[in-house]
């Protein structure tokens, strides 16, 4: 299966935003990927978090969602982004990512467990965690996703539910945010995960300066597959699911994990 990462610069003009995905999603369906994978906050983005955030979310059958679901069925590709999406508690809004299939039908939505309050963010103050930790995965094109967005990565549980519920492929969203070792963060966190639940971990990423790039592909043996640059780029990858089977016989982890006897 073939999937694209988009990385983009999001910033703060919604209509602009959508119409570069626009051309990104056109690009990417052009040289023959059936899944574009774009960044947390891909449709709204600034350097901090703060009361706009809930100003701009919408219901996820909102304008936004409309339009991602349109170009998702008018290019024949999955589209997986990140938006700000309406919540309950006034003054507040979720970071969720949501997938539109090839025809335009929302296959899930997974609002964000793990929320930023590290590195003086406050991720939190503005944005309302999803209210269970319960996993979210899809199936498209033979494989089966699970989803993460952005510090979710640096919480190896997480993951292995993903992988625990079947998931082969990790798709991780994230506008990282840049600072001491953390491009090497982003690339140990990311092969880990791969590494240690065999399976493909596919990072997405907003571009500089607001993040750092680097959107990268990891194998199961915790190989880069690919990785771009710091600026707005797209590149467009394999996923082979004989690769899953196959490490997943040489390393049967998940078959040989034990663990302590509950109480």
């Amino acid at each position: 299966m073939r999937i694209a990462l988009a990385q983009l610069q999001s910033g703060e003009d919604v209509g602009t935003n959508l119409s570069t995905i626009a051309g990104l999603v056109e690009d990417a369906a052009g040289r023959g990927a059936e899944m574009v994978v774009l960044p947390e906050y891909a449709t709204y983005l600034k350097k901090a978090v703060d009361g706009t955030f809930p100003q701009v979310a919408e219901p996820l059958d909102g304008p936004v969602c409309s339009e991602l679901a349109r170009l998702a069925a008018v290019h024949g590709v999955a589209v997986v982004a990140g938006v700000l999406e309406t919540c309950d508690v006034p003054g507040r809004a979720h970071n969720t990512l949501v997938v539109h299939g090839a025809d335009g039908r929302q296959l899930a939505s997974y609002r964000k467990i793990h929320l930023f309050d590290a590195q003086g963010h406050a991720e939190s103050r503005f944005i309302e965690a999803a209210t269970t930790a319960e996993p979210v995965v899809f199936d498209v094109g033979g494989l089966r996703f699970g989803l993460l967005t952005c510090y979710d990565l640096r919480f190896p549980e997480l993951a292995r539910t993903l992988a625990d519920a079947g998931a082969q492929v990790l798709l991780s969203c994230a506008a990282w945010v840049p600072g001491e070792h953390k491009l090497r963060q982003w690339q140990a966190l990311s092969a880990a995960r791969a590494i240690e639940n065999g399976v493909y971990v596919l990072g997405s990423c907003q571009a500089e300066p607001i993040s750092i790039g680097h959107s990268l592909v990891v194998d199961p043996m915790g190989a880069t597959v690919a990785e771009l640059g710091t600026g707005p780029s797209c590149a467009v990858v394999a996923v082979l699911p004989e690769r899953i089977t196959a490490v997943r016989q040489r390393f049967p982890v998940a078959t040989q994990r034990r663990l302590p006897a509950p109480e």
